[in-house]
């Protein structure tokens, strides 16, 4: 997921999870996150409306 304004400020190896530290009395660009959690929603949705290949049965005949 693209993070153009930068808020995310705490990577995790494998780039499968991010993070964003927000400390008390940290100033936040409200306006950014919004849209960060807009676009994060929209992804998810997306990926939930793909449709998923279809595995094999593992059952076996007897």
């Amino acid at each position: 997921m693209e993070d153009p304004s930068g808020l995310f400020n705490s990577s995790l190896d494998g780039n499968v999870r991010r993070a964003i530290d927000i400390h008390e009395g940290d100033k936040v660009d409200e306006a950014a996150l919004k849209e960060l959690n807009r676009a994060a929603v929209a992804l998810n949705l997306k990926a939930k409306n793909k449709p998923n290949p279809q595995r094999a049965s593992s059952k076996r005949a007897d």
